[in-house]
Order: C-alpha cells, then structure tokens, then sequence
C-alpha cells in the first residue's frame, strides 16, 4: 500500500514545566475578552489564580465560569454559553481536566453557531469555525487538548454522547506537566491507562484505502503514517513512566513523560479513532457509573487479544515501543498483550469486568448497545458481529483471555 498520512492537531502546542505561564501571551494573540472555563476546585487553587493574574497582565478582560462538572451534562454546555453571551468573549479557554476542556469547546461551538448541543451529536455536524479555543489540561490521559471530540452525558439517552468535528480542535495546547502534580494516584493511574488505551486502539485501527475524500469526509480516517507515529511514541513514554508517576507524586520526569505521552495518544487518536474497547465503555459506563479510563484499559487486553490474528504485526510494532522481546511476531504479540496486562494491573485497573462491578445479567445488554456504536466498531481491524461481541464481552467478564481469540 503507497504510504498515506494525515494529522489534526491545534496550531500551536507549548510543552514543558512553567509553560502555563505563556498563556497570556498566546491568548491576547487571539482576542482581548477571555471565557475561562474550570471546575470549583481547580478555581479556587493558587495555580489558577495565577493564570488569571498572567491572563489579566496581558490586557485581557476575563471571565470565570468555574461551574464544569463531571461527564459534562448537555444542559450545563447551553446554560455556560447563555451565561457568557453579555460578556461577549473572543476566545474561550479551557483550565482543568477533560471535562473542562470538552465544557470550553462546546461553549465556543454554542457562542459561535447557537442553536443546542444535541444539534451537533455525530460527526461532521459542527458548520465552521469557532470561537478560538486555549486548552490547559491539568490531568495526563484525556488528550481532549489536541483532539477533534467534545463527550456529554445526555439524560434523554442511555450512553454518553460525542460532537466530533475538526472545528473543534483548540487553537492552542499548553501542556505543563506541573500541573498535574497534585493528581492523586488514582486520578494518574485512571488517566494514564485511558491514553494507552488511546495509543493502542489508534495503532490498531483499520487501515482505510486512502482515497482523495477520506480526511474531507471523516473525522476518524483510520490508521495511517503520522498516527502510528505519535501512537508508538506514546507507548514508549507510557510504558516507561506510568507506573513510577502512579507510586512517586514527586517524580517530575516521570510525570512529563505521562503528559507529553497522552497528548501524544490524543494526537494519533484524534485522527485515527478508537474502536471495540471504546464501543463497549459506552454502555458498561453508562450501566455501571465507573470512570471511563478504568472501562476501556480493563477492556483493552482482550480486546487486543480478539485482533491477535489480524494484527500480528501492529502488535509486534507496539511491543517493540514498550522495549520487549520476541523471536517471532507472534511472541512478541503475546508479550504486548501480557505487558499490558500487567502494567494495568501494577497501577489498580480491574483484571476483569466482574471485578469493575457490571453484572452477568447485563452482558447482553452491553453487546447489543456496543455494536450500535458503528463509528468504533467499524474502525475495529477485524470485523465483530453479535456472535464475536458476546464472545469477547464473556472473555472480559470471566478474566479468560483465550476466549476472545
């Protein structure tokens, strides 16, 4: 196949310890009245009081929504955006975790194009541009700082909900990996395994016949050069350093290393997509309430593990990044999956879905709502119909990975 490659990503990306300081010079560039959205804890840290200050000393007019919440309610996008309409601001940006991030993309989406947040849901909806977005992620595994996609929780509908859109990728991403030091281990180990997660299932995407309408007509174009590219870097920089910034707060590297390597997985995702390990999230965190990085990384291994054999040689490449060994591509297919096992079990992932707490009963359930979610089920490299979803969703269950091959 000819080589074929493509990337979205914001125009600017700032990377490094005290590097949140620039924000005041990059966002009178863009506008001189500032919409900061955060949550009521991070509003009230010294670190964001000093954003503020940095923000107001470049001349900007500020405004403070500190009123994000977790997932992200649909309603709570359109009462932000009635709510900053008279201040009238030229750029939003986005200070805290995915939540925040995803709350400022949909509030410049609303300010710039009206209408509710239900008229974008899907892919491609959003008509043009929009307000210019600063993200400053204060967690390690989201990638939403670099990525095209904003996810809510909608009460009228059973699983969370995502606008997919290139409009939607912020102007700009400042990536301070000191601001995640006051992440608890959890928090970090949560995050982390969501990016490998993201790595993973971007790496093994389909690969898509790159015809001249594919980037113009998807949002999600499928494995490609620069993907695998920031995919594979992400994984080197995970494996290495996830389960160190988990057990020692303290370590700096080891907390850079997280950062650059979700920022990395959102970018090769962000593009690529994700598939089966994402599609069957949906319904085990709309059922079970659990955080959405601790579903997918407890899907991942079987998911990994049902793509085996159409995938030999995107494993062996992945278990290359995290520095193993192997004699043939099959080994060293065994020795990612089993890599990946581990490491998620070092860091507090659940080995299995029982062990998440979904229910037997709901097996079924979580089938039939997963393979209504096309867009990552059909970016999956080996195709899952009713029988193979079951199958692999026992495998998950029971924690007997042979079951899914």
């Amino acid at each position: 196949m000819s080589l074929f490659a493509a990337i979205r990503m914001p125009r600017e990306v700032v990377f490094g310890a005290g590097q949140r300081r620039s924000l005041g010079t990059i966002a009178r560039r863009l506008g001189a009245r500032a919409l900061v959205c955060t949550d009521a804890r991070l509003a009230s840290e010294p670190v964001f009081a000093e954003m503020l200050a940095d923000l107001r000393a470049a001349g900007l007019t500020v405004q403070v929504d500190s009123s994000v919440l977790p997932d992200v309610p649909c309603s709570s996008c359109a009462t932000s955006a009635d709510a900053a309409r008279a201040f009238a601001p030229e750029l939003v940006i986005g200070i805290g975790g995915g939540s925040c991030l995803d709350l400022a993309k949909c509030v410049a989406l609303l300010l710039t194009h009206g209408r509710k947040p239900q008229d974008y849901y899907g892919e491609l909806k959003v008509p043009g541009p929009i307000l210019p977005v600063i993200a400053v992620p204060t967690t390690a595994g989201t990638g939403s700082e670099v990525t095209p996609v904003a996810v809510l929780s909608d009460p009228d509908r059973a699983l969370k909900v995502g606008i997919s859109s290139p409009f939607l990728i912020p102007h700009a991403a400042i990536c301070d990996p000191e601001l995640t030091s006051t992440c608890p281990p959890s928090l970090t180990a949560i995050a982390g395994a969501d990016a490998i997660t993201h790595a993973i299932e971007a790496f093994m995407a389909i690969r898509r016949e790159p015809g001249a309408d594919l980037t113009q007509t998807r949002v999600f174009v499928g494995k490609n050069a620069l993907s695998d590219h920031f995919a594979l870097m992400a994984l080197g920089l995970l494996n290495r350093s996830l389960e160190r910034a988990v057990t020692n707060a303290d370590d700096a590297a080891a907390r850079a290393n997280v950062m650059m390597g979700a920022m990395a997985a959102g970018a090769a995702f962000g593009t690529a997509g994700t598939a089966a390990a994402h599609a069957i999230q949906y319904p085990i965190g709309a059922d079970t309430h659990t955080a959405h990085g601790l579903g997918v990384a407890c899907l991942l291994p079987y998911v990994m593990t049902y793509n085996r054999k159409t995938c030999l040689p995107e494993l062996a490449a992945i278990a290359r990044a995290m520095d193993l060994t192997g004699d043939s591509e099959a080994e060293l297919a065994d020795a990612a999956i089993e890599r990946v096992a581990e490491l998620f079990a070092a860091i507090g992932i659940p080995l299995n879905l029982e062990a998440l707490g979904v229910k037997a009963d709901r097996l079924d359930w979580i089938a039939a709502q997963a393979l209504t979610i096309g867009r990552l089920i059909d970016n999956n490299p080996r195709p899952i119909d009713a029988a193979a979803m079951s199958r692999l969703i026992q495998a998950a269950f029971t924690g007997n990975r042979a079951l899914a091959e």
